[in-house]
């Protein structure tokens, strides 16, 4: 059987099919009727999805994706609380099919500590553990990605190679802005970096951009520093700009549960403080995670009518550009979303799935396919001082 290719995709389809088994978009074969008015269309539906393990944020994954990992806990019934266990951290990938062919996955955050800023560096040699940090020298966001992300994410790796390394000044300016935005300046240093890898595994060869910022706490916190934000995105080789646009776009989708960052946040004071009785600590808890959750509820509303109201003047046109976001008024909620720049038009329902295409003509309401619920076309929010 001859297969052809999906007009969106790429991937291989039976001559007969309308609808791709891996993008979803559907399509019709040249020289095919339509199935239906408007049935010729190309587009990309995004689902929104909760994380699986603590449902502790929701993103938009293309339908019929895998979700695979997320937040992961140390046992303090079995192990004694130290730096690296008190906070939860996340190991989370959506991929477009079991093997992760096409695969964005987020790496968990680590704590390591450089001792040569610290007088009993003789006592804790490279790759020692000190209070549960990793004893390692500091090192740049580049320079991670290559010497401890790659070999950690791919040890069956073959012909690997490095195409590029470059610092990535936006991804530290984005932290800075998210000091800012909570009332204060970023007290310490950071150092963003992206690197670009191909490799073969399990007999496919990959391409695979990897981003982090590196957070350095300074020497008197002994040397402490962790890797912020890092995630990894890769395609069959050859193949990357053609997902690129899909895997930034769930990227930077992620919404946060408000009352489980109230829970991990009061969590990680009672841990910090070694508040070990049971009771007392549900307790204690409880009326702290209320108490986070009012605040963020306070400041998130506060930082969205900032945003509004001075985005000209914070917009980091670097970080818009590597991540590939718009801002879009949903007609919904009369908020505004961030989404994907990479199509012309979007879509949205109730429950936050989004359609988006480059057909100014289609309308996902007039569909027999999609018009199982309303859709709400989203217009780019007008910029200050339309």
């Amino acid at each position: 059987m001859q297969l052809l290719r999906c007009p969106a995709c790429g991937a291989p389809v039976p001559p007969e099919a309308t609808q791709c088994p891996y993008c979803q978009s559907y399509f019709r074969q040249e020289g095919a009727p339509s199935a239906a008015p408007n049935a010729d269309f190309q587009g990309f539906t995004f689902e929104r999805r909760a994380e699986p393990n603590e449902q502790a944020f929701t993103l938009a994954v293309p339908k019929g994706w895998l979700l695979e990992g997320g937040v992961i806990r140390a046992n303090h019934m079995q192990q004694v609380v130290n730096v690296q266990t008190i906070a939860a951290k996340v190991d989370f990938a959506v991929k477009r099919d079991a093997a992760g062919t096409v695969m964005i996955r987020w790496v968990p955050e680590i704590k390591y500590c450089d001792t040569r800023m610290s007088p009993a560096a003789m006592f804790f040699p490279q790759g020692s553990s000190y209070n549960g940090m990793v004893v390692w020298p500091l090192m740049s966001g580049a320079d991670f990605l290559v010497r401890m992300v790659f070999p950690w994410a791919h040890p069956q790796a073959q012909q690997a190679e490095v195409l590029r390394q470059q610092a990535q000044p936006a991804m530290v300016e984005h932290f800075k802005r998210e000091a800012a935005k909570l009332g204060g300046t970023a007290p310490f240093q950071y150092d963003g970096g992206e690197a670009v890898f191909r490799y073969t595994e399990g007999g496919v060869r990959y391409e695979e951009h990897a981003f982090t910022c590196i957070e350095f706490m300074g020497p008197l916190t002994g040397g402490m520093w962790s890797n912020k934000n890092t995630v990894l995105l890769r395609a069959p080789a050859g193949e990357f700009e053609r997902w690129e646009s899909v895997l930034k776009h769930i990227w930077t989708s992620g919404v946060l549960n408000l009352q489980w960052a109230a829970y991990e946040q009061a969590s990680q004071e009672l841990l910090t403080h070694a508040f070990m009785n049971a009771q007392q600590a549900e307790q204690a808890r409880a009326r702290r995670a209320l108490e986070i959750q009012r605040e963020l509820q306070r400041m998130d509303q506060e930082i969205v009518e900032h945003h509004r109201m001075t985005h000209a003047e914070i917009r980091n046109d670097g970080y818009l550009l590597l991540t590939g976001q718009e801002e879009y008024v949903n007609p919904i909620t009369n908020r505004v979303d961030l989404g994907s720049n990479e199509w012309q038009h979007r879509w949205v329902t109730a429950d936050n799935t989004e359609f988006y295409t480059d057909d100014a003509s289609f309308n996902p309401n007039n569909d027999d396919r999609l018009n199982q619920v309303r859709w709400e076309y989203t217009p780019v929010r007008p910029r200050f001082p339309q």
